[in-house]
């Protein structure tokens, strides 16, 4: 006898305020030091940057792609390890090198046809705070800057690089009505 398949149903719950703040979205920008990382960097004895990222953003933002979300990533670094990154992921909308990040997220705006009264943006400093206090719905990890803390609407209890942008994209799937949607899909690929 083959035991029967527990149904998988959705477990996150957020405040309802907060997810009328995050309604809407269709993209959303994200940094990547301290929030798609923790923020340290490693160098190689070559001098080659090193970084670690965690498996459970990398899917979270896959499902914001299989949700009609897009996902911008706009960094002040640049490297090979997070090119390569982001390729498998299969995030073509990204900008290296800029610490003037505003500008990189208006032009992506104006390329996908929105505003930002459709944007959500994850940051941890200085030079995220423009473009969180632009999107209509502005994230921060537990241990971002205290700057960027002060103007989150929601401040993860997961830190960079430790599921914090996970956490970010789950919120914004809950509350644009896609969590289930896609969880419901998973569960349709269990075999019996």
């Amino acid at each position: 006898m083959t035991p029967a398949i527990k149904p998988l149903i959705p477990v996150l719950n957020y405040p309802p305020e907060l997810l009328l703040q995050a309604q809407g979205i269709k993209v959303a920008f994200l940094d990547v030091d301290g929030v798609l990382t923790d923020g340290g960097l490693y160098f190689s004895e070559q001098g080659e940057t090193l970084k670690r990222f965690n498996t459970l953003d990398g899917h979270g933002l896959k499902l914001l792609m299989q949700a009609g979300i897009t996902p911008v990533v706009i960094t002040g670094r640049d490297s090979l390890p997070l090119r390569k990154r982001l390729t498998a992921l299969g995030i073509t909308h990204a900008t290296f090198g800029t610490e003037d990040k505003l500008p990189a997220a208006e032009r992506y705006l104006h390329s996908l046809g929105l505003d930002w009264s459709q944007a959500a943006a994850m940051g941890d400093d200085w030079p995220d705070l423009p473009v969180m206090q632009h999107a209509a719905f502005a994230c921060a990890p537990a241990n971002a800057h205290a700057q960027a803390l002060a103007i989150a609407q929601h401040i993860t209890s997961q830190r960079g690089g430790d599921g914090a942008a996970r956490a970010f994209c789950d919120l914004l799937l809950v509350a644009g009505g896609h969590y289930a949607k896609l969880l419901a899909r998973m569960t349709s690929h269990v075999q019996p």
